[in-house]
């Protein structure tokens, strides 16, 4: 966790780095982009699961029978649409048991309030270990938001995951959601006024999907 927001768990790592750096390049081609957005999302992954508890089982080596592990609560990846999708394979590729909901949300550019449009999601997650993921955690009215629907749902085990965060979004869930840690790649200087992050990477589901 960072001093500042003690909600926030920065993933401080040469290759996030390098990556994050990447992202940020505003000549980085989709391929590549989305190809830096899956590492990064592999170590978000492995440093989110390092907490998790687990459980014991017998397992039979060639040689003999000792002692397994496997992850105690089943987890549920929620990607926001659309955005959150360019993470979900490099999560996959940690946890590929995990299954995976949606939700969808998109932002009004006059209020930059969240609207939802899309939501589906495993039966279980009331008891499942849900990790919300979206690259970036701007104003927080998204997550805040999404975090809202599925604790509607029962959702009690919950982490955010996002590349870049600007510190006002990063407040505004502590604010509302001091249960909910936050694991990200980034912590970012500020929001411009149309609440963009600054120095940021641009728009995540256009620069992932070529939609530009």
């Amino acid at each position: 966790m960072t001093a500042q927001f003690e909600n926030f768990n920065l993933i401080d790592h040469p290759l996030v780095k390098r990556d994050i750096t990447v992202l940020r390049n505003s000549s980085t081609q989709p391929e590549i982009f989305r190809a830096a957005v899956k590492r990064i999302s592999n170590i978000l992954a492995v440093e989110i699961c390092k907490d998790m508890p687990v459980s014991e089982f017998k397992v039979d080596t060639p040689l003999e029978t000792t002692t397994g592990y496997k992850i105690q609560h089943e987890v549920v990846l929620v990607p926001v649409l659309r955005a959150g999708l360019g993470m979900v394979s490099g999560f996959l590729e940690i946890i590929p048991d995990a299954k995976v909901g949606h939700i969808g949300l998109q932002r009004d550019e006059t209020t930059l309030q969240p609207v939802e449009y899309y939501y589906k999601t495993p039966k279980n997650i009331d008891v499942a270990k849900v990790i919300l993921i979206d690259p970036m955690l701007a104003t927080g009215g998204s997550a805040s938001e999404a975090i809202n629907y599925l604790k509607k749902r029962g959702v009690k085990k919950l982490i955010f995951s996002c590349l870049v965060a600007a510190p006002e979004g990063i407040k505004k869930l502590l604010e509302l959601h001091p249960d909910v840690k936050i694991y990200g790649a980034a912590i970012d200087r500020e929001l411009n006024n149309k609440g963009y992050i600054l120095p940021g990477l641009g728009d995540a589901g256009d620069r992932t999907f070529g939609t530009l």
